[in-house]
């Protein structure tokens, strides 16, 4: 089992940032061959997601959508830092996504990629990734 830390410059309150090229280095560098790799985010108001990424619309629409169910309203909230929306989409995203490794490389889909999800940025966000398996 390995696990490597990288960090993630976040260039606003909300951002999706495809991490996938990270994480399958990590990965690469375990020389695992069979296994899972977990990637994690250390942070209550970010997340970890994999979605398509062949066409950025989708993560225009992601964020909007999130923002129209998720309102930035500081008289809606009891939390008081002002960020509680931050903190529920960090919650609906989630933290750690695992993807399978099949011959040394992580098993995504044609179109899928991991993204790093910024809801209280900009910020210097935290990524780390176990990758667990066998060579």
């Amino acid at each position: 089992m390995t696990t490597t830390r990288f960090d993630v410059r976040t260039p606003g309150r909300n951002a999706m940032i495809d991490i996938t090229a990270q994480v399958a280095r990590a990965v690469e560098d375990s020389r695992a061959r069979e296994g899972t790799v977990t990637v994690y985010v250390p942070h209550t108001t970010a997340g970890v997601t994999i979605n398509e990424n062949a066409d950025p619309d989708v993560v225009h629409d992601v964020l909007a959508a999130l923002d129209k169910a998720i309102p930035w309203r500081e008289d809606f909230y009891q939390h008081n830092e002002g960020n509680s929306a931050a903190h529920v989409k960090s919650s609906l995203v989630g933290c750690s996504p695992t993807v399978p490794i099949i011959d040394g490389r992580m098993a995504l889909g044609t179109w899928q990629s991991i993204f790093f999800c910024e809801f209280d940025g900009p910020r210097t966000r935290q990524v780390l990734v176990t990758v667990q398996g066998t060579s």
